[in-house]
């Protein structure tokens, strides 16, 4: 008795000291800026956009770094298909997305990917913020496996360049990029990390079993006057030049752009942390970098986000962009790319608006009807915490927590609304019942 009571003792001074530890203490045992990704994980996270044309790969890998604009933008693209030419540009000069992100525009196949993909897409930004140089050096070291495996060479889609040991990939025709679809396990040779198996994507109408397949190629339209990056193997870093892509678009106010980017348009490219539009970062170290330190209210809120990741896929599905453009009614993307008419988090979580990841690792299955699967790291959904609307975001936190501890009761806000929340009716969190 005496034992158990001294137990007791113990237990009760360990609660004591948690609750009296200043806040944010706990969250600062992230890991650091540039310890966040394995090798393995690397290739596994790069592996899908490893074999893309070079100057593409460098516009993915900075629009990366921003998803709730890549979600806009892919919004923007199917509700916008027949703008072509000048009424394009027009429409973009309205957006205020970093140019890496407008660029993808010419891209549809490319923006759905990313935005079905949140889950993905937000691991590529967070490890190329990271360390830009890793990242680079682990798509050369795809490249080569591929080539050593036979299946990457020149084609009339694409020229392979060998130079010392850096591998280019250009366009065949400088005026049409054909974006490749190929399965990792397949292409770069028997995969070796089994614990890591790579991210892949198949979009509508891909052969399975083909070692490469092209889409239809992509003509450069106007909204590909927006790409200025430039992948810079040697350097291990993009650099961006505002005054590429003149002869596609000329209409582009680049010194409005010059002005709003750090860098001023040219030489290395540096994120720019306004358009994360408050989406918070992976780790406390990345977070002060860009003087978006997470407080403790946002990191625990990323949990609740987890559990929304359903609920906002079913609106997206739905069309349901709440009534101001947002994914549900509290938390979904503003129509001015904040974070909803609350000033809450978003409520996308891990999902596209076609079915793609839930809560955690996305499950996608279309056209070859292989996943974006395999292991997803320690976070689920894209959008896990958001700076902005903080007051909102904590008392959501606490609602949420209460939510699910009991019967999962809210009408839209907590971890288990009646739409599928985080174990809602329509199959929670983790898939939903698009797979």
């Amino acid at each position: 008795m005496e034992t158990r009571q001294l137990f007791m003792r113990a237990w009760a001074s360990v609660l004591i000291l948690l609750l009296t530890m200043p806040p944010g203490l706990i969250a600062q045992q992230q890991p650091e800026a540039g310890t966040v990704f394995k090798p393995e994980e690397l290739e596994q996270i790069v592996a899908p956009i490893a074999l893309h044309p070079d100057d593409l790969i460098a516009q993915i890998l900075m629009a990366s770094t921003y998803p709730l604009e890549v979600v806009q933008a892919e919004r923007f693209t199917k509700q916008n298909a027949n703008l072509k030419g000048d009424a394009l540009t027009t429409a973009l000069e309205k957006q205020d997305w970093d140019p890496s992100v407008k660029s993808l525009v010419n891209f549809p196949q490319v923006l759905t990917m990313m935005s079905e993909k949140l889950d993905w897409t937000q691991r590529l930004g967070d490890a190329f913020l990271a360390d830009e140089k890793k990242v680079l050096d682990t798509i050369q070291s795809l490249r080569a496996k591929a080539q050593a495996a036979g299946n990457l060479k020149t084609t009339k889609e694409q020229t392979v360049i060998v130079e010392e040991k850096i591998i280019k990939i250009e366009p065949a025709n400088p005026q049409v990029v054909y974006v490749p679809t190929y399965n990792p396990t397949v292409v770069y040779g028997a995969w070796p990390y089994p614990a890591y198996p790579p991210y892949s994507y198949y979009p509508p109408g891909y052969m399975a079993g083909s070692a490469f397949w092209f889409a239809a190629g992509v003509g450069m339209g106007a909204a590909w006057g927006y790409a200025w990056g430039n992948s810079n193997w040697n350097g291990g870093d993009v650099n961006i030049n505002n005054s590429r892509n003149t002869n596609i678009n000329n209409n582009i106010d680049r010194s409005k752009y010059a002005k709003q980017q750090p860098s001023g348009g040219q030489g290395k490219w540096q994120h720019n942390a306004e358009h994360r539009k408050g989406v918070s970062y992976r780790d406390q170290g990345t977070a002060q970098k860009f003087n978006r330190a997470s407080t403790n209210d946002a990191i625990k809120s990323r949990d609740q986000f987890r559990g929304r990741a359903e609920q906002g896929r079913q609106d997206l599905g739905r069309g349901g962009l709440g009534d101001r453009g947002g994914a549900g009614g509290q938390g979904g993307l503003g129509d001015r790319g904040g974070a909803g008419n609350r000033g809450g988090a978003s409520q996308l979580g891990g999902g596209g608006d076609r079915g793609g990841a839930g809560g955690r690792a996305g499950t996608m299955d279309r056209g070859g009807g292989s996943s974006f699967g395999g292991s997803s790291g320690s976070r689920g959904g894209a959008f896990q915490g958001v700076d902005r609307g903080g007051s909102s975001a904590r008392s959501a936190s606490s609602r949420g927590s209460s939510s699910r501890a009991s019967s999962g009761g809210g009408s839209r806000g907590g971890g288990g609304g009646s739409r599928g929340g985080g174990g809602g009716g329509r199959g929670g969190g983790g898939g939903g019942r698009r797979r």
